[in-house]
């Protein structure tokens, strides 16, 4: 009886504040205010959307839906998943363990028992149970990250009700794994972490024509669970260790690592509609880690380059098109000079030996961005069409547009710019000056200190914080809208996050908790069993007394 009142003290304070934890935990975009920033950049107006969206579930279509925003994105970046790597190999476990200390006993034979079994009590003691316990520790930890990963994943997906949604790389923690132990951890992506989620069809991000451009309408709610997934140094490797085995192996589990394609945003409440293009979204997919070198496989890097030239002769629509917007979603941070990120420039290559089939001699081991030239000539002039040239079209300014990527795991949001005084050709009274061989010449800014006025034109670059316990569990809510007033693209982006100690901290309360409740109903029928027994003893003697005292029949 005393344990039974124990549990039930517990679980009077216990059960509430499990209830508050467990309702937080699964409803903290709601209390944190994570929605997707709306058209007018009011925290009521997206939060109000989002609610509306769960009263009314059939104005979460964007079809049926004019006042959200018709493209949301929900943006992570580097999951990591670790696997057998981070364990120690199933020989040094503590069943083979204790079978080699078995096998070495009676091997010894000759030697006395006692000391000798004293020594292998110690070392088991000392050192095989507290490696097993962290190895038990550990296993634990990789099981609970992955609902970790999975629930920021479900829960911001199911409140803010994205239409599409990227990962941007570094899917897994290593580009060295075995195949078995690759296709280990991409089931557990997909089933655990992204458990309603699919790679997007290669029907869509295959094409045999670089002239053909895949057109799809950006109400389509099947893209809701396309999970478009980036391919990360430890996904693949960087140019040094990128091999056509690592490539293959990700393109079957995670999708094409070089795609793009067009998403029409129509309004259905247009009753005419205009003569010009449909405004549109070009998302573009780019496997940035080879663009740099020197590259193990050379033929790899090629395709890399010869996709970007076919994007920029057939796909890409002209720099005047306002109508357009372009999304480029890659996971190396383009360079940036030291202090403006936690990064800074940073490379490292390998040997002059042969590494076989895991890297080439003198190739490109380790990057942190990419270098000034492929970040320069091969993404900003050329994808976005910026430059500082008055002569080109559009005077220079190039397209509309923003650069999502991760690597970082700390996170960063830059303005790359070309300041107005370094353009050409210079006015009449400065050709003194020269035209400094008429380079175009960037510039980086961190976003929340730029001065838009000062540049002639730009591209914001967002570099996402890891989603990662150690990073906060971070996630991007990143929204892009048509403004048929302005007759261009705009957008903006919010950040949401979870503790990862919280996230264990409820499940351990709740753990208690239920573990309370079950030794409560087994305390309870174990203290009333032997009360219905004596009322039973009970009721046999009265009823027994009963029939004493009763006068026989005559």
């Amino acid at each position: 009886m005393y344990i039974f009142s124990s549990a039930v003290r517990l679980l009077s304070c216990g059960l509430p504040l499990a209830l508050c934890l467990t309702i937080y935990l699964y409803l903290y975009p709601v209390f944190h205010g994570c929605v997707f920033p709306p058209k007018d950049a009011s925290y009521i107006t997206g939060w109000s959307q989002a609610l509306g969206t769960h009263w009314n579930p059939s104005s979460s279509s964007t079809s049926g839906d004019s006042d959200r925003v018709p493209f949301r994105l929900l943006v992570l970046a580097d999951p990591q998943l670790e696997g057998d790597s981070s364990l120690p190999p199933p020989e040094n476990a503590l069943l083979a363990k204790l079978t080699r200390h078995w096998v070495s006993i009676t091997q010894k034979q000759d030697e006395p028992l006692y000391p000798l079994l004293a020594d292998t009590a110690r070392q088991i003691w000392l050192k095989d149970l507290p490696e097993a316990f962290q190895t038990l520790r550990k296993q634990l930890d990789l099981f609970g990250n992955d609902y970790y990963l999975g629930h920021i994943y479900r829960t911001l997906h199911w409140w803010s009700r994205p239409t599409h949604v990227t990962v941007l790389g570094d899917l897994i923690g290593s580009q060295w794994v075995t195949d078995e132990e690759f296709e280990w951890r991409g089931w557990r992506y997909w089933n655990r972490v992204f458990s309603n989620g699919h790679r997007a069809e290669d029907q869509i991000t295959i094409s045999h024509d670089p002239k053909q451009q895949t057109t799809v309408s950006m109400s389509d709610p099947r893209w809701a669970t396309k999970i478009i997934n980036i391919a990360g140094n430890h996904d693949v490797g960087y140019a040094g260790d990128i091999s056509h085995a690592r490539i293959n192996r990700f393109e079957k589990m995670f999708g094409t690592a070089n795609w793009d394609v067009r998403l029409e945003y129509k309004q259905d409440n247009i009753s005419e509609p205009s003569a010009g293009p449909l405004p549109s979204l070009h998302l573009i997919v780019l496997n940035s880690l080879v663009l740099d070198g020197p590259a193990m496989v050379k033929d790899i890097q090629t395709q890399t380059y010869d996709y970007l030239n076919g994007l920029i002769s057939h796909r890409l629509r002209p720099v005047e098109d306002r109508t357009s917007f372009t999304l480029l979603l890659t996971h190396l941070p383009l360079h940036k000079q030291a202090g403006i990120c936690v990064d800074a420039p940073h490379f490292d290559y390998w040997g002059n030996d042969d590494g076989g089939d895991n890297y080439g001699p003198r190739s490109l081991k380790e990057q942190n961005h990419l270098s000034e030239y492929a970040s320069r000539q091969g993404t900003l002039e050329a994808v976005f069409g910026m430059s500082g040239n008055l002569h080109a079209p559009s005077r220079g300014t190039g397209r509309r547009g923003v650069i999502l990527n991760g690597h970082d795991h700390e996170g960063c949001d830059t303005w790359h710019f070309v300041p107005n005084g370094t353009v050409w050709p210079v006015p009449d009274s400065d050709k003194d000056k020269g035209d400094d061989a008429q380079k175009t010449q960037w510039q980086v800014s961190r976003w929340h200190t730029a001065n838009l006025t000062e540049a002639h034109t730009g591209v914001r670059e967002i570099t996402l914080r890891s989603m990662m316990g150690d990073y906060g569990g971070n996630a991007g809510l990143f929204s892009a809208w048509f403004d048929f007033e302005k007759g261009e693209w705009d957008f903006d982006i919010c950040m949401c996050g979870l503790n990862v100690k919280i996230w264990w901290a409820v499940h351990v309360v709740d753990l208690v908790c239920l573990v309370l409740i079950i030794g409560t109903l087994i305390s309870y029928a174990i203290s009333t069993k032997p009360q219905e027994q004596k009322k039973s003893e009970r009721l046999t003697v009265d009823k027994v007394s009963v029939e004493k005292a009763s006068p026989s029949p005559s």
